[in-house]
């Protein structure tokens, strides 16, 4: 029996949820890789600060927006549990519990509370569940329920033996279950029986909630009950068959009034307040894994799934809801439409088909294989536009009505209801119906361009464009089979689109938008839609798409949708815009074949590259946001980071000049993208560019007094607040106080010193100049004494030379008195017999030798060169006076025929004198005897 339950279940559950499609609220995935920890999460809980903390196997897990901490377990062990209670986060593991405080360095630390126990704990205990009641916090364990208070942190201990420790909160009471005994209340700190009904002594219960003013208990296998003074009875929903299928291991009622039910193997279920089921979401769909452990809702209307490999986040309250095509059997969607009663996808893979609110899957229609461009309704007829031709559609039925390749787009002629206008790959072409049948009648001839769009200037004038070559204006012939005229106006811009919106043709580019202007007969510039589409930093993407139906006109950007609708009391387009996050522009398959269709009210379908978005504009809410700084750290090139004081007054040394700073918004929903901005007061006074990274560093900061500051914008809206933190760099050490006023010191004393200096470099120079000036006036009066001397000498030289010449006289009046002897003597000697003539040349001999001439020349040479004789006689001691007598001759630069009657002698015997006088000095061959003698 049980085999055959089992074999239905797994039947059901495929059928459920294998042919079933969804649109789901926007899932987020976190994995072990992602989140840094273990693989199964226990608990989920949330601060006041919107920070989300979750009771891993490996310990305290804490999710800022953008960044996941761990804080290991406190003993090593798994997690079982957690609770935020105000600043106190709660947490329970194995033989453990307490609770974790934020320190100034914005760090959690760790405080036992399972240490203060005056009873030991059971061996083996796990706690499972925290509660909170009043001024009690309630611990339970599979065997316990401990009850802590907060204002005297006194302990009560209670008996509590079950196999599913969950403590039950509905309005003013707390309700646990015993095994085999039932449900039960605490009173005055006792338990107190609520009821001992045989399904709550068999059945383990998940869930208690309090509704239509009662209390309703979910058990695990998935059976509502209501538990009230008449006891306890059955809730019977359309949701039963399907629950009894299923193993609930957690529960939570939403803010709305509905439930979700934490499947064992098949993920969540969502139960409105009916106890109809309003979505089945799991693995296939989604999760990150179908055991759910714990379910958790955020005040922001998200829920966290705690599961047993990872964790989710939907985003129950988004405006967003998505389809995934997780198989890639749709494909990527182009177009779209909801025709009676039936939703259509046009993707390049078909044309596929559901009926609306029919929990089913899309069936490709027929024959539409391929890929499909346009979806219009004209009167009451859907046509589709495909690679193959065009096709009229009826329900899942496609009837190709005609086979030229690539329809573009599909107009009704307004001048003949029976006709159609098409754009094809080639040109334009022209549908009939005849007989009640739409079928190809003929091609527009003269005119073979691509014609995805094109609008109507009136009965018989076309405006066709093309992305690259321009717009073409063109003139047709009334039965629509010729093109009699084609102008073309070059393209204004690549990206290029042209719609009729409000009654105008828009044409649109990269470089703005403009509108047909029929006087002129040309485009000009639409200032006003310019400026609602075109921002310098965030211009559309791709093509414009009206919707007449809503009166509104669409465009993408890279970080939002915008919508331009009339003003409330004019008719000026006012721009709107949803906030994306760029991830999902890109999502949007090709640019230029964006997608948007209105379903119904405020319902649009957006087409993406993997199934579709929904797009309720009802549930557009604004919010407010806070930016924290969760962190500052001083950063070292060979060092770990150190964590510093995130309040206060901080100051930091000259070498701690490094900072990091971390900040962040918490904001957890998959369409909303943060983006952060940041100030740095002091150095930096203009805000930066507006980033996602949730951090910043700052290098090498000069000393001094800084301020920095961050704020945020999640989609279009700033933080209500700016985070900053204030600091100072110290001087560095050459530059504090103390070495400042070492300076002083220092040039003072260098001053003084300096000073000093100069005053003795300025004495000195006195000094000197005194001196210098004494040497100047010696210099004048040896001067003055050399020019006496000089004087003298002069006058001494004019008395040498007198005494020269006076010796020059004396000796050539001996030379010539010797010579005219000499010449007498030898006239006389050749009388020589004749005794009186002897005599006569005996006494001229006499004369010419005269001792006394001698004498006279003697004392007149020493008058003009008194030291040269005396020089000789100490040179040459061995000369003879005859020798000195001759030197002397020599001095005087006499030859040797002008010596010879000085001495009475011939030339020959000068000669020979000469000679014996240099052999007396010993002079060297080469040397002049008359040379030596002058310089002397």
């Amino acid at each position: 029996m049980n085999h055959l339950r089992g074999f239905i279940i797994i039947i059901f559950l495929s059928f459920s949820f294998g042919t079933f499609s969804q649109e789901l609220p926007p899932i987020q995935n976190y994995g072990p890789i992602d989140y840094g920890s273990g693989n199964q999460n226990w608990s989920v809980s949330q601060s006041d600060d919107k920070h989300i903390y979750v009771a891993n196997n490996n310990g305290l897990l804490e999710f800022n927006g953008t960044n996941w901490k761990l804080y290991p377990s406190p003993n090593g062990t798994y997690l079982r549990s957690v609770k935020v209670i105000g600043s106190r986060i709660y947490t329970g593991s194995y033989m453990e519990f307490g609770f974790w405080k934020e320190d100034e360095f914005g760090n959690l630390k760790y405080y036992s509370i399972s240490t203060k126990l005056q009873i030991p704990l059971i061996e083996d205990e796990h706690f499972w569940n925290i509660s909170e009641f009043k001024d009690w916090v309630l611990f339970q364990s599979l065997d316990r329920i401990y009850i802590y208070n907060t204002v005297d942190e006194s302990f009560k201990m209670l008996e509590a033996k079950t196999t599913r420790a969950e403590i039950l909160e509905v309005g003013n009471r707390v309700y646990f279950q015993k095994i085999n005994e039932g449900i039960f209340t605490i009173e005055n700190g006792k338990p107190v029986l609520v009821s001992d009904d045989i399904v709550l002594k068999s059945d383990i219960v998940v869930g208690a909630f309090s509704i239509r003013e009662s209390t309703l208990l979910v058990t695990e296998q998935g059976e509502f009950y209501f538990l009230d003074k008449n006891g306890l009875q059955r809730w019977n929903i359309s949701a039963d068959n399907e629950l009894a299928l299923i193993k609930v291991y957690s529960s939570i009622k939403l803010k709305d009034g509905s439930f979700v039910l934490g499947t064992i193997s098949n993920g969540i279920y969502h139960i409105d307040e009916n106890g109809n089921i309003i979505a089945r979401i799991n693995q296939e769909k989604g999760l990150n894994n179908n055991t759910v452990l714990s379910l958790f809702e955020d005040v922001d209307r998200n829920l966290w799934l705690g599961l047993d490999n990872g964790i989710s986040v939907i985003n129950l309250n988004s405006p967003f809801k998505e389809y995934i095509d997780q198989v890639g059997r749709i494909g990527v969607v182009y177009t779209s439409k909801l025709f009676n009663g039936f939703r259509y996808l046009g993707t390049n893979q078909g044309l596929f088909v559901k009926r609306e609110n029919e929990e089913s899957n899309y069936k490709l229609v027929k024959n539409t294989e391929g890929q499909v461009w346009v979806l219009k309704q004209i009167g009451e007829e859907l046509f589709c536009g495909h690679n193959s031709g065009t096709f009229v559609i009826n329900e899942d039925v496609a009837d190709q009505i005609s086979e030229l390749p690539g329809t573009w787009d599909v107009k009704q002629i307004q001048s003949n209801k029976n006709l159609l206008l098409q754009g094809n790959y080639k040109g334009l072409s022209v549908l009939e119906r005849t007989d009640g049948r739409w079928r190809f009648r003929n091609k527009i001839e003269g005119f073979n361009s691509s014609s995805r769009f094109f609008e109507f200037v009136d009965n018989h004038r076309i405006l066709v464009n093309h992305e690259y070559i321009g717009i073409f204006d063109i003139e047709i012939d009334n039965e629509f089979k010729k093109a009699l005229n084609i102008k073309k106006e070059l393209s204004k811009g690549t990206g290029s689109s042209l719609v009729k919106f409000n009654g105008e043709i828009i044409y649109t580019t990269v470089n703005g938008v403009f509108k047909f202007d029929n006087k002129r007969q040309n485009f000009i510039s639409d200032t006003l839609l310019t400026a609602n589409f075109f921002n310098t930093d965030d211009n559309i993407i791709g093509v414009l798409t009206p919707n007449e139906s809503t009166g509104k006109l669409w465009g993408f950007t890279d970080n939002n949708i915008i919508y331009a609708t009339p003003g409330q009391f004019n008719s000026d387009l006012v721009a709107n815009r949803i906030p994306i996050p760029k991830s999902f522009r890109n999502s949007m398959g090709v640019f230029g074949f964006e997608s948007i269709t209105h379903l119904k009210d405020e319902l649009y379908l957006i087409g993406i590259s993997n199934g579709y978005v929904t797009l309720n504009l009802n549930k557009l809410k604004k919010h407010e946001y806070h930016i924290s700084i969760n962190s500052v750290s001083k950063e070292f090139y060979d060092a770990d980071k150190i964590a510093v004081k995130i309040n206060g007054y901080n100051e930091f040394k000259y070498s701690e000049n490094n900072l990091n700073f971390d900040f962040s918004v918490p904001e957890f929903d998959k369409f909303t993208e943060v983006s952060y901005q940041y100030q740095l007061d002091g150095i930096y006074d203009e805000w930066s560019n507006w980033s996602t990274l949730p951090q910043v560093s700052f290098k090498n900061l000069p000393y001094g007094n800084y301020t920095f500051r961050v704020r945020a914008k999640a989609g279009n809206t700033l933080t209500n607040n700016t985070a900053s933190f204030k600091f100072v760099i110290a001087r560095p050490w050459y530059l504090s106080n103390l070495a400042i006023l070492g300076y002083f010191i220092a040039l003072v004393l260098i001053t003084a010193l300096i000073h000093k200096l100069y005053k003795r470099h300025y004495k000195k120079q006195q000094d000197l100049l005194m001196k210098e000036s004494r040497k100047r006036l010696k210099r004048k009066k040896l001067k003055a004494q050399k020019e006496i001397v000089q004087i003298k000498n002069e006058k001494l030289q004019s008395e040498i030379d007198s005494k020269n010449r006076e010796l020059a006289v004396s000796t050539m009046s001996l030379i010539k008195k010797n010579e005219f002897l000499n010449t007498i003597k030898q006239q006389l000697k050749e009388n020589n017999d004749n005794p009186k003539i002897k005599s006569v040349i005996r006494t001229i001999d006499r004369n010419i030798n005269n001792a006394d001439d001698w004498r006279l020349f003697e004392e007149a040479f020493n008058n003009a060169d008194k030291d040269f004789l005396k020089k000789v006689k100490i040179l040459h001691t061995e000369l003879t006076p005859n020798d000195l007598r001759l030197c002397a001759y020599l001095r005087l630069n006499l030859s040797s025929k002008e010596i010879a009657p000085l001495l009475n002698i011939s030339s020959r015997s000068v000669e020979v004198k000469r000679y014996r006088l240099r052999k007396k000095m010993a002079l060297p061959h080469g040397n002049n005897l008359t040379d030596y003698i002058l310089n002397l």
